[in-house]
């Protein structure tokens, strides 16, 4: 492509540098904090039949989702709200559809104790359950040195924090900010012209193309067929009804089907519904083909697989509780 015009670039750019509103500094993780997450992530028997980790539903390496409408937990339940990828979470200004997490943290300790996820009947069976690993016990010792107590939920909460905060994906469009602007082609570049000048970047902006607010679904024109309440569900303001967390678009074109409820599958569609429900405009096609091929170059490259592949977990005991599939 031609070299664009570098002050326009950078006009362009500055929507996706801006720290989100309220987002605290990132904490600073230890390698024995985020090596123990990795093994929690992967863990199983955090789940009450052994049968459901993190990763059965964000799943690592096809980047952070199971590409399920609804996912499957504890005896084959679905959810009701679609997984949203754990691949640049940190960004985001807070976790869940709804947002009723606000960090990490808070976030890893919901799907254990959900009963249709990993159905977790509560602390002490997660505590129990990893306190009869001697191996945990010492990774967790490793991880949390100054505590009396180191193996809590909040300190497995901490760990699959840590781990978390690990998973980025850097893309072409990240080399295109940083100055290499061959790195996007021209249909690339018109896409993100488009991005910006259509309107996208009121939501989706930051460094992860989203996260960094809630939205109303169905801004212009209401959405058919919503039902879900949406952060009114968390917050019980009235304000709030139908309103969603933005999600990121870094890696989108992997990470459908889209929506809360993963109802469009297809990301020229779901392009053409946020133009009218969000933005009031009926997109023309040769809009679409540009805005899809900006979106395409915001997939990465996962990270290397001894990073995120399942490692060796430690051995049951006779003391760890046994599956339950109740």
């Amino acid at each position: 492509p031609a070299v664009p015009d570098p002050a326009a670039v950078a006009k362009l750019a500055e929507h996706f540098f801006q720290t989100p509103r309220g987002q605290k500094p990132l904490p600073t993780d230890t390698e024995a904090q985020v090596a123990l997450g990795r093994m929690l992530f992967h863990e199983p028997r955090l789940s009450k039949n052994h049968d459901v980790s993190c990763n059965t539903c964000h799943g690592l390496d096809t980047f952070g989702v199971d590409n399920k409408a609804l996912s499957d937990g504890h005896r084959g339940q679905k959810g009701s709200r679609n997984s949203p990828t754990v691949y640049n979470a940190a960004h985001h200004i807070a976790q869940f559809w709804d947002g009723r997490a606000a960090t990490l943290e808070a976030q890893a300790e919901g799907p254990m104790m959900n009963p249709v996820e990993m159905a977790m009947p509560d602390a002490k069976r997660v505590e129990a359950t990893l306190s009869s690993m001697p191996e945990y016990t010492a990774r967790f010792r490793a991880a949390f040195p100054k505590e009396r107590k180191p193996v809590t939920l909040a300190h497995a909460a901490k760990a699959l924090a840590a781990f978390e905060r690990t998973l980025t994906t850097p893309s072409r469009f990240d080399r295109f900010l940083a100055g290499e602007h061959a790195a996007l082609t021209a249909q690339e570049q018109r896409g993100l012209e488009a991005f910006v000048t259509t309107g996208c970047t009121t939501c989706h902006n930051g460094p992860a193309v989203g996260g960094t607010s809630f939205q109303k679904l169905g801004l212009v024109e209401a959405y058919p067929t919503l039902t879900d309440a949406g952060r009114f569900d968390a917050t019980k303001n009235e304000d709030d009804r139908g309103y969603f967390r933005v999600p990121t678009l870094l890696n989108v074109e992997k990470t459908g089907p889209y929506l809360h409820n993963g109802s469009v599958k297809d990301l020229p569609a779901m392009v053409r519904l946020m133009g009218r429900y969000q933005l009031g405009r009926t997109l023309k096609d040769g809009e679409v083909d540009d805005l899809v091929a900006f979106l395409k170059s915001l997939t990465g490259e996962l990270p290397p697989a001894e990073r995120i592949s399942a490692p060796p977990l430690p051995p049951s005991t006779k003391r760890t509780p046994k599956p339950d599939p109740s």
